[in-house]
């Protein structure tokens, strides 16, 4: 859970800092890779997808994860394979995902 969200929140500052300062540190412009439709849809997306991603973790961290009688090494590669990666790439597309229907539907 704790590299998932370290990982969630790296995406989420590559939505959040381009769109809150990008009008006063124009070079920040480099940071928005995901051309989200303007800050307050940007920081709207965030808020809303980690308002989503909480809720979605929550039945995981009850649950717990299986045993798995492995090396320290081999589970560490595994952990941040499947948790690193998916907390990269998961955020980045629901952030747009919600970005494009917010504009879409003209909320904001």
């Amino acid at each position: 859970m704790t590299t998932f969200s370290i990982a969630n929140d790296v995406a989420k500052y590559f939505a959040i800092i381009p769109a809150a300062f990008a009008t006063t540190y124009p070079q920040l412009q480099v940071l928005d890779v995901m051309r989200l439709a303007g800050s307050n849809s940007a920081i709207l997306s965030a808020v809303i997808f980690n308002a989503l991603i909480i809720v979605m973790l929550i039945p995981l961290a009850l649950k717990g994860v299986k045993y798995r009688a492995l090396g320290a090494a081999s589970l560490l590669r595994r952990n941040l394979l499947i948790y690193g990666v998916g907390g990269l790439l998961v955020p980045f597309a629901g952030i747009k995902l919600i970005d494009m229907t917010l504009s879409a539907l003209h909320l904001v």
